[in-house]
């Protein structure tokens, strides 16, 4: 038996296909045996005040289509734009790999996983300002 294992602390919350779920008091650990359910701990989500930069924008637009808050057919075309655009500043090896994996999981429908590869890109793009920063 495969699957997602997710372990949280007391009083973790985790969307679940668009469902908020709050852990109790103690720590739990949760296996998740449906292969395409849509998960996101919501301290790794990104707040709408917080997506100020380009990979945090990106990134945002692919937390809403994980959580069922944004339609996929629009958000997908939407989406594989901004990776595009992306694609056109960062352009060293890993970067591209990274958005590479993006749009190949966005395509199949793997949202978590674009999620996954956009936000790899975040330690990059927050190097890239402060270099670039007076």
């Amino acid at each position: 038996m495969t699957g997602l294992v997710l372990k949280l602390g007391p009083r973790e919350r985790v969307l679940v296909n668009g469902v908020v779920i709050e852990n109790g008091e103690r720590r739990a650990r949760i296996s998740i045996l449906t292969a395409d359910a849509n998960i996101l701990r919501l301290r790794d989500a990104i707040h709408p005040e917080d997506a100020t930069t380009p990979v945090r924008r990106v990134c945002y637009a692919a937390q809403l289509l994980l959580s069922g808050d944004a339609a996929p057919e629009d958000a997908r075309h939407s989406l594989l734009r901004q990776i595009e655009t992306l694609s056109q500043v960062l352009t060293d090896p890993d970067s591209r790999a990274q958005l590479a994996r993006a749009t190949e999981t966005l395509l199949s429908g793997r949202y978590y996983q674009c999620l996954k590869a956009l936000r790899a890109l975040l330690p990059r793009e927050e190097r890239l300002l402060a270099h670039a920063a007076p």
